[in-house]
């Protein structure tokens, strides 16, 4: 069999291969608890699902222009006015089949072959991917200390004359970092200057803890003509719990938003119909979901930390927002593929390999579940970890003893 060389050149998103790992064991009936999950549990608002259930109701399904209904992105309009403090017009919005095909458009229309794209690691393990399946080049940046707050300095180290963008995602996946206004601030200031694209994934931008606000990144925009570089990536996946439903946008200038919009209408022919009704719901809706999830969240994020924190060898930085920890196991083993083996194959629990977001020796492990899960989660971890834990442990009805010889 003949494929391209693009095609072998590019993995499957490990995040998606453990969730249909952990829905085989589920079926199987172990007893698996899934700690590296990218989804919030809970219902969609009502009024996502009102707006669904009226358009599938009326039996008119159809297609929709390609860059999204003209309902949807009124209030992505809205949407970011309230958050934003800018008020685009409809040709500066593209709806998308969530934020990730907005994402993957907008580097087809930015990127040629070996043309760079930068972008802070830890990282979401699809950017590089998805860069080299436009025959780009991926350039992860390591901040100098290791911390998971990105420099300045370190970005602009790396830039040269094969850069076209950079990505910046924070609240970050996979570490929960908030990066600072400062930072944001002199990113935005390091791309106009550079004739940078700078593409904001802001999938996690309400889900901020601490009573802290969502950074707004057009606040340090100097250049709001039709010529900025600067893209906007949002969606209903995450502050909504609406994964499922595969809604996003791109907030750019007109030019671009129609060559992405151009691409978009050749791939998928646009986002769907009644997923678009529902996402209009969403956001127009009452928002007390969303201030529900992230209080819910900020709850599950402290008992995980003080839980990872009675481990002799973790280090952990409290996330300040998303539903991730990015803990550093390297205590135990540097090798996270290994570490994620075994934890999954000694004790059922699933976590995220580091390795897989630019970062070996840690597990991504998230807190999205319920506390129950949490807890019997990091109870089972510690058993095959911690010399201090207890040789007994109790999975359901099993009974494992601990055999240190």
């Amino acid at each position: 069999m003949t494929i391209s060389l693009i095609g072998r050149t590019i993995g499957e998103s490990v995040t998606l291969k453990l969730n249909e790992t952990a829905a085989i064991l589920r079926a199987k009936g172990d007893p698996v608890i899934h700690l590296g999950g990218g989804e919030p549990k809970g219902r969609a608002p009502i009024d996502a699902i009102l707006g669904a259930a009226a358009l599938l109701s009326s039996g008119e399904v159809r297609y929709t222009p390609a860059d999204g209904i003209p309902a949807l992105k009124k209030a992505i309009i809205r949407y970011t006015e309230e958050f934003y403090g800018r008020s685009p017009a409809p040709e500066n919005v593209m709806a998308s089949g969530g934020a990730k095909q907005a994402i993957m458009v907008c580097l087809q229309a930015i990127l040629n072959p070996q043309e760079e794209v930068v972008f802070p690691a830890p990282y979401w393990v699809s950017y590089p991917e998805m860069v080299k399946l436009i025959g780009g080049v991926p350039v992860p940046v390591v901040p100098e200390d290791g911390s998971f707050i990105p420099r300045i300095e370190d970005i602009e180290q790396v830039l040269g004359p094969y850069t076209r963008a950079v990505i910046i995602n924070s609240p970050n996946n996979p570490s929960g970092a908030v990066y600072p206004d400062s930072f944001i601030a002199e990113i935005v200031e390091l791309c106009e200057r550079r004739g940078l694209y700078l593409i904001m994934d802001d999938i996690y931008h309400r889900l901020i803890f601490n009573g802290r606000q969502p950074v707004n990144c057009y606040k340090y925009a100097k250049d709001h003509t039709e010529s900025s570089k600067l893209v906007v990536i949002n969606g209903v996946s995450k502050q909504y719990a609406m994964t499922g439903f595969r809604i996003g946008w791109a907030v750019a200038n007109r030019q671009l938003i129609e060559v992405m919009t151009n691409i978009q209408s050749h791939q998928t022919s646009g986002p769907s119909a009644l997923l678009q009704h529902a996402a209009v719901g969403a956001i127009n809706g009452i928002q007390s979901s969303v201030a529900n999830l992230r209080m819910t969240l900020e709850n599950n994020r402290n008992v995980l930390v003080e839980r990872l924190r009675s481990f002799a060898g973790v280090k952990i930085e409290e996330p300040g927002g998303t539903f991730y920890s990015f803990p550093d196991f390297s205590a135990y083993s540097k090798d996270s593929v290994k570490l994620s083996d075994l934890l999954l194959e000694k004790v059922q629990v699933v976590t995220v390999p580091g390795a897989e977001f630019g970062r070996e020796g840690h597990l991504r492990i998230s807190f999205c579940g319920s506390i129950k899960d949490i807890t019997e989660g990091i109870e089972r971890m510690k058993w095959v970890l911690d010399p201090d834990a207890p040789n007994e442990l109790y999975i359901g009805d099993r009974k494992l003893v601990r055999d240190w010889s």
